[in-house]
């Protein structure tokens, strides 16, 4: 299979067998522990979904009518269609614990060309995520100086596109830049201040509910779907941003010590842990104020400081900083590994590929790190999340697909994991998935389209030539048991 059989070229698999001996060459550390990873999948779910998403499909904005207290259905129905792809994930990182998640899932189910379409997705996305984050906790800083009498220019707090006079979000840039410093130290340090900061960040959403259920004023719950089902369908499809994360943990999995055993449990389990949490907030923070009167940029701090605790409010805005920094940590660790991966794998060029004395890949963490700043400076929190729900569905749809394919393709794989009810659980995800899709705006569809034709001049200009997998590539030899290029 060569270059001059295109055809057959783009379709071709990676060989499951040379994965495992791939990871003991991949100069990644492995440090990563079954609560570290858990802690690093919760970290990436819980966080801007509870903090921000939640006002803001509750309370609605111009062009989006609001749902109400039926946001708690909106994160149920993200919820179910996130625990198929959850499930999918979890016999995939059963067998193939690699750093590269639905980007090697589908390279090795469905071929390269999806492999690659899904990783250079995932490189935008997650980028994405990092940005609609820092705007988040932006929003619970600036909350949290008003608190104390200090009032920001509304310059650099908020963009063009909001219509408060705004010209850049700093607060959102300097904390990516944080955030990336903080991963470039090394997974084990990384590792260390996730498990410290989503255990803070459990207590912190415990104590809210817990306080909060005594200020809630049942009046707040009718009308409990005000705009009807149409809406709260599409609040979903937004609120889909917050019921993911395990997906970014699982690029981990080269850094567990046991990824085959830990990496099932952890993503079931962080899911799990989420979805409790969010059902229980969502009913608290709507039941605490009425919905049209949320602030959607800091809910929970806005909820406290109407039923007249001020103190609360501002201790939430402290700690919703911290909090939401995990899912930074765990979606910019996530763009990260899959950048890696792909360069490993000669798609995309080996200088990003080489890591440092931590274990680390510096050069792609700092390009994703500054990229991310950029996005979260200049651009609304809707429409980059809105662009970031788009390719995470899209990358449900085919480790969804992935996992039945090689299900019947493979079934005497060894698996840690094997998910139930094969193949209607995973077949919803996919139905499930795309079903969300439908519901976002035609101008995210068309910068989804755009992105994705970039990624395709790429790889038949650079990546199809340059792949391992390719005999005629330039890198063939780096492969895992290739032989080396004959002379010609």
């Amino acid at each position: 299979m060569t270059t001059r059989d295109p055809a057959r070229s783009i379709l071709r698999r990676k060989p499951i067998e040379e994965i495992d001996e791939e990871n003991k060459h991949s100069g990644l550390f492995r440090s990563l522990g079954l609560w570290q990873l858990t802690a690093i999948g919760v970290g990436g779910i819980i966080g801007v979904g509870i903090f921000s998403l939640a006002g803001l499909v509750a309370a609605g904005s111009e062009d989006t009518p609001g749902v109400g207290p039926a946001v708690l259905i909106s994160f149920l129905i993200a919820g179910l269609a996130s625990a198929a792809a959850a499930l999918s994930y979890a016999e995939f990182a059963g067998m193939i614990p690699r750093a590269g998640s639905a980007y090697t899932y589908g390279y090795v189910a469905l071929g390269e060309i999806i492999g690659w379409f899904i990783g250079w997705d995932l490189l935008l996305e997650y980028i994405a995520i990092v940005a609609v984050v820092a705007i988040g906790i932006s929003g619970y800083f600036d909350a949290f100086l008003s608190g104390i009498g200090i009032h920001m220019p509304d310059w650099m707090t908020s963009t063009a596109d909001e219509g408060r006079g705004g010209i850049v979000n700093l607060p959102a840039i300097l904390v990516c830049l944080l955030v990336t410093w903080i991963l470039s130290r090394g997974t084990r340090t990384f590792g260390r201040f996730e498990l410290i900061a989503v255990a803070i960040k459990v207590l912190l959403i415990l104590f809210i509910i817990g306080l909060g259920v005594f200020y809630i004023d049942t009046a707040n719950y009718d009308p409990f779907m005000p705009s009807g089902f149409g809406p709260v369908i599409a609040g979903a499809a937004t609120v889909f941003f917050a019921v993911f994360g395990y997906d970014a943990m699982s690029t981990a999995a080269e850094e567990a010590t046991d990824g085959k055993k830990h990496m099932p449990k952890a993503i079931i389990l962080s899911l799990i842990v989420a979805m409790i949490l969010y059902v229980a907030a969502t009913l608290v923070l709507t039941g605490m104020q009425n919905y049209t009167e949320i602030d959607p940029t800091a809910g929970f701090a806005s909820a406290f400081q109407n039923v007249g605790l001020p103190v609360v409010a501002t201790i939430i805005s402290v700690f919703a900083v911290l909090s939401i920094l995990t899912v930074m940590l765990t979606f910019l660790l996530g763009v990260t590994r899959v950048w890696f991966s792909m360069s490993r794998d000669g798609l995309l060029p080996g200088w990003f590929s080489k890591t440092d004395r931590h274990g680390t890949p510096q050069r792609v963490t700092w390009i994703a790190g500054v990229s991310s700043a950029f996005l979260a400076g200049v651009f609304p929190i809707k429409e980059v999340a809105d662009l970031t729900n788009i390719g995470i569905l899209a990358a449900f749809v085919v480790v969804c697909s992935s996992v039945i394919v090689f299900r019947y393709k493979k079934p005497d794989a060894p698996r840690t994991f094997r998910l139930p009810f094969m193949p209607v659980v995973p077949a919803f995800g996919v139905l499930a998935s795309l079903f969300l899709m439908l519901q976002l705006h035609w101008e995210t569809w068309v910068r989804f389209g755009v992105w994705l034709l970039i990624g395709l001049a790429i790889y038949f200009l650079y990546g199809r030539r340059n792949s391992l997998m390719n005999p005629d590539s330039p890198r063939h030899s780096e492969r895992v048991g290739a032989a080396p290029p004959a002379d010609r």
